[in-house]
């Protein structure tokens, strides 16, 4: 069974805002806020990639137990799943 693969729903005017990340959706006037690490997260899927991919490339990135990463990454694919900004396919 292929493996999951997440990706950007929509597209954003983005502004950094130091570490953290502003956006607008054009369209519907929507405006969200990324913290650092869901703003890495956001960039990181600017291409298509796996959980596995995802979980690898913030490990080199962050300081943290692959478990507490795993755990940190759903909670925040999910929040955007929710919000209409990431998919799954």
């Amino acid at each position: 069974m292929p493996a999951t693969v997440y990706m950007r729903a929509i597209e954003l005017m983005e502004a950094d805002v130091g570490p953290d990340l502003v956006a607008l959706h054009v369209q519907s006037g929507a405006c969200f806020g990324f913290n650092a690490v869901a703003a890495t997260i956001w960039r990181k899927l600017s291409v298509p990639k796996s959980l596995d991919r995802l979980q690898a490339e913030l490990l080199k990135d962050y300081d943290v137990s692959p478990d507490q990463c795993l755990g940190d990454l759903r909670t925040v694919l999910e929040d955007m799943i929710d919000q209409g900004l990431v998919r799954e396919s």
